[in-house]
């Protein structure tokens, strides 16, 4: 057994890449970023366990993808890193970002030989072009740029952080101002960090590498209400001109339900209840619209692109059909396509079941998704 952990930091908001999708997201084939940076060092087998602390809000959907320890990151990397440090059993840890995407086994196997006594081993770059520090320049032969991963013992690392009120952006940092020793090893030019999205030309190990764009994904959604006097109608976001609504913890908006279900069945996140529970009182009146475009951020920022949107409504009553081209702009404009990729139709059911008996409205829609293709931008 390895008496080496893994943890692996996935749980930012990528809020500098500004691609429209989180870089931890970005499809390699058809795995995420992070699960193909996780899979490369899994395929290492110098660890003992791997530990991904994920973003609170996606830490369920990233358990669909394998079989590794996830933990809730935190509002910080030092915070979601104390949170990964309390799965850790092993006498070392290397701690990894999955921005820094290509690392491979020599590098990791650098840090373990070159550990020793020390608390911390990190790779460093010596500086190469002149350098200067408040307009004036400095001995750069006395510069490291400090690389992740980094090797440390687990023990020294969770006392330089737990004890610690200052924020800390690497292990080392932390270990050396806790009175612990670090020893640096030949970094990486290859390790660039995925930052911002000019970045991904730099990275070797994703040259050539796309999404796989022969994949879309189909979701289906089905939902009903009943009818209640006295309260507003909305459909697909629209106001339907009648003097009933319908009965529903939210506003009651059966289209953009059955819509919500169908986007999240697509990407495999589960269903409507289990992000808006009619159980919390948050969603009690809730605009059904905004709770769309909360799914469709989530979608977009986990990797995803919507395709289109298909939706039939069965109602016997209220008359539907001058509504339906005012339905598929007001929808295509909550999903971000363009208006055609949004199909709206409203039929009855015959004059059978409750919908026939005019007690309510019954909805299906359809949509389909795919990969978010960051080679072709």
């Amino acid at each position: 057994m390895s008496d080496l952990t893994l943890i692996l930091l996935a749980a930012g908001d990528a809020t500098r890449f500004r691609r429209g999708v989180k870089k931890q997201w970005l499809r390699v084939g058809s795995d995420p970023l992070w699960l193909y940076v996780a899979k490369r060092f899994e395929s290492m087998n110098l660890f003992s366990k791997i530990v991904v602390a994920s973003h609170p809000d996606e830490i369920g959907y990233m358990k669909r993808f394998g079989e590794y320890t996830f933990i809730k990151g935190g509002n910080s990397r030092q915070e979601s890193l104390l949170n990964a440090l309390k799965e850790v059993k092993t006498p070392l840890v290397l701690v990894s970002d999955v921005a820094r995407a290509c690392v491979t086994k020599s590098v990791c196997e650098r840090l373990i030989e070159s550990i020793g006594d020390a608390d911390c081993a990190v790779l460093a770059l010596k500086a190469t072009d002149t350098v200067y520090y408040d307009g004036k320049p400095i001995d750069r032969e006395k510069l490291l740029q400090i690389q992740t991963p980094q090797l440390s013992r687990t023990d020294k690392l969770i006392y330089a952080i737990s004890e610690s009120k200052e924020s800390f952006t690497d292990e080392s940092s932390a270990i050396f101002r806790s009175g612990g020793k670090v020893v640096f090893t030949e970094g990486d030019p290859s390790l660039h960090k995925l930052t911002f999205s000019s970045d991904l030309e730099r990275l070797p190990c994703l040259k050539g590498m796309k999404p796989d764009r022969s994949l879309t994904f189909t979701g289906s959604g089905f939902d009903v209400h009943a009818f209640e006097k006295g309260k507003k109608m909305l459909l697909c976001g629209v106001e339907i001109d009648v003097d009933y609504g319908f009965k529903a913890h939210s506003d009651g908006d059966v289209a953009i339900h059955a819509l919500i279900d169908a986007l999240l069945g697509a990407a495999g996140m589960g269903d409507i209840g289990e992000h808006f529970p009619d159980s919390d009182e948050r969603y009690a009146g809730a605009d059904s619209a905004e709770l769309l475009a909360n799914v469709v951020k989530k979608i977009r920022d986990c990797g995803y692109e919507i395709v289109q949107a298909d939706i039939t409504i069965m109602a016997q009553r209220p008359k539907l059909s001058p509504y339906k081209e005012q339905m598929a702009k007001r929808v295509a404009l909550l999903l971000g396509v363009t208006s055609q990729m949004v199909n709206v139709k409203a039929t009855t059911t015959e004059g059978l079941g409750f919908v026939g008996r005019k007690e309510g409205v019954a909805v299906s829609a359809t949509t389909t998704l795919k990969f978010y293709d960051w080679i072709e931008e």
